[in-house]
C-alpha cells in the first residue's frame, strides 16, 4: 500500500499544538484523550498520514518468513505502519535491513506496555533474522524527568536487563546508550539532521514553548539518527543504503516523521515505522499508563500476589452491576480492561474467542475473566523475572560492547 502522496509524512502537523487540537494531544511526552475518553486512532492515523495495517500485509509476513504472525499482529496491536511494504519488497528481492527500537530509561521497573514492543521487536528479529539497535535515551530523561547524569545512566544499565530478558540474540544485537555513544558518525548525523529542522518547524511538531530548555529542543536529531545505518560504522561501514524498519508506540511517530522529511535531503533512506496502539491502564482505555500511580499498571517486578490483587482491585470491569443483570445483557467488551489484556497477552485465538463470546452473552462473569487473566499474566511475569535473574552485569557489558555482529545477516 504506498504511502498518500497528498498527506506525505504530514511534518509540520503540531502534535503538541492545544490550540488547533483540542480533542486530543499524541506526543512522545504526554497522551490525552478528550474529556479522559479514548484514543482515537483512525484520528491520528488521518493527522499523522501513517497508513492502516492491512490484514494483506499480515499475511504477507507470514508467507515470507514461514513464521505464523505474531499475536501482536493478528490482532491488530500492531496497526499502522510508514513504508512496511517497501521493507517487505526488499526482503522479498533477498535484500536486507536492520531494526531499530528504543526505551526512555526513567524508572526502575518496566511495567507490560513498556515490554510490548520488545516482544514484537524480538519476535521480527527472529522471523526476518535481521540485526537490531535498541537506544537507550538516558540523556532525553535526564533532560526531561530531572534525572542527575548517574541515575539515568544507572536506570539504563538496569533497564537494559530487562530489555535482554526478552530473550534477544547477542550475535544480532547492539544495545546502547547516548551518554556513552554519541559522537563520531553518530553526532556527525545528528548535527545534519539538525541543520535540516528550523525552530519554528521543531515547535510545529513537538509542541515546545518558550518555557522549554534548548536541551529539550536539541534532542529530536539524538532520536532520529540511529534511523541511519552510517551512525553505526562498527556495524554496517559501507551499507548507507540499508534500509531500517522501527517498531514503535504510535506516540514516537513526530519523531520520525521529522527525520523521513530530513532524510533524503542528507542522501539517506526513509526509515520505515510499524506503530502500535497504546498499552491500556488497569483503571480504562484513556491513554497510556501513569509511573505516578503503581496501581494504573503491571510491573515486570510485582509477585503473583500483586498482580491478583491489582487485578481484582483495579482492572475496569465492563460487566454489569449485578449477577441478574450481566446474565440478562452481558459484558460491554469495548470497555473490559481484562478482556483487552487477554487480548495482548493470551496467545490461544480460540479460547479468547471462546472468552469474548460467552462474557458478551453474559455467560460468563467478571471473576472468571480476571481469574484468567491474572493466571495469564502471574506466567508471563515470573517467566520474565527468571529470564532477568540469569542477566549479568557482564551480559549488559556484552550486548553494549561497539563490537561488529560478522553473522548478524546469516
Amino acid at each position: 500500500m504506498a504511502e498518500d502522496p497528498k498527506k506525505g509524512d504530514a511534518v509540520g502537523s503540531g502534535v503538541g499544538d492545544r490550540e488547533g487540537e483540542e480533542e486530543q494531544v499524541v506526543n512522545p511526552w504526554e497522551v490525552t484523550a478528550k474529556d479522559g475518553g479514548k484514543i482515537d486512532y483512525d484520528k491520528l492515523i488521518e493527522k499523522f498520514g501513517c497508513q492502516r495495517l492491512e490484514e494483506s500485509l499480515v499475511r504477507r509476513v507470514e508467507r515470507l518468513t514461514g513464521h505464523p504472525a505474531h499475536v501482536f499482529l493478528r490482532r491488530g496491536v500492531f496497526f499502522a505502519h510508514r513504508d512496511f511494504n517497501e521493507i517487505l519488497d526488499v526482503y522479498e528481492r533477498g535484500e536486507k535491513f536492520y531494526l531499530y527500537t528504543g526505551r526512555g530509561p526513567s524508572s526502575e521497573a518496566l511495567h507490560l506496555g513498556h515490554l510490548v514492543p520488545f516482544m514484537f521487536t524480538k519476535y521480527l528479529q527472529d522471523a526476518f533474522k535481521v540485526p537490531l539497535v535498541i537506544q537507550l535515551t538516558d540523556d532525553e530523561k535526564c533532560m526531561w524527568k530531572n534525572l542527575t547524569v548517574e541515575e539515568s545512566k544507572r536506570l539504563a544499565s538496569e533497564n537494559a536487563k530487562d530489555i535482554i530478558a526478552c530473550g534477544f540474540d547477542i550475535t544480532r544485537t547492539f544495545i546502547f546508550s547516548d551518554f556513552n555513544y554519541v559522537g563520531g558518525a553518530f553526532y556527525e548525523n545528528m548535527v545534519k539532521v539538525a541543520k535540516c529542522v528550523t525552530f519554528n518547524k521543531v515547535v510545529g511538531i513537538f509542541g515546545f514553548t518558550n518555557e522549554d530548555h534548548i536541551g529539550k529542543i536539541s534532542f529530536p536529531p539524538v532520536q532520529a539518527v540511529p534511523s541511519f545505518p552510517s551512525s553505526f560504522p562498527h556495524l554496517f561501514s559501507g551499507k548507507d543504503n540499508l534500509r531500517c524498519l522501527i517498531p514503535c508506540a504510535i506516540d514516537q511517530d513526530p519523531y520520525f516523521r521529522m527525520t523521513r522529511d530530513v532524510a533524503p535531503r542528507i542522501g539517506y533512506q526513509k526509515p520505515a515505522l510499524i506503530e502500535s496502539s497504546f498499552f491500556p491502564a488497569l483503571q480504562g482505555e484513556s491513554g497510556k499508563m501513569s509511573a505516578s500511580d503503581p496501581n494504573s499498571a503491571i510491573y515486570v517486578t510485582d509477585s503473583s500476589k500483586d498482580i491478583k490483587n491489582k487485578v481484582n482491585r483495579y482492572a475496569f470491569s465492563g460487566g454489569q452491576d449485578s449477577i441478574e443483570n450481566h446474565r440478562k445483557y452481558g459484558a460491554n467488551l469495548e470497555v473490559d480492561i481484562p478482556v483487552k489484556y487477554l487480548g495482548f497477552f493470551l496467545e490461544d485465538d480460540a479460547e479468547l474467542d471462546h472468552i469474548r463470546k460467552e462474557y458478551g452473552a453474559g455467560r460468563m462473569l467478571t471473576g472468571e475473566v480476571k481469574k484468567r487473566l491474572v493466571e495469564v499474566l502471574s506466567e508471563l511475569v515470573e517467566r520474565h523475572q527468571r529470564a532477568r535473574a540469569a542477566v549479568t552485569d557482564e551480559m549488559v557489558d556484552a550486548f553494549m560492547a561497539v563490537r561488529p555482529l560478522p553473522h548478524m545477516f546469516s
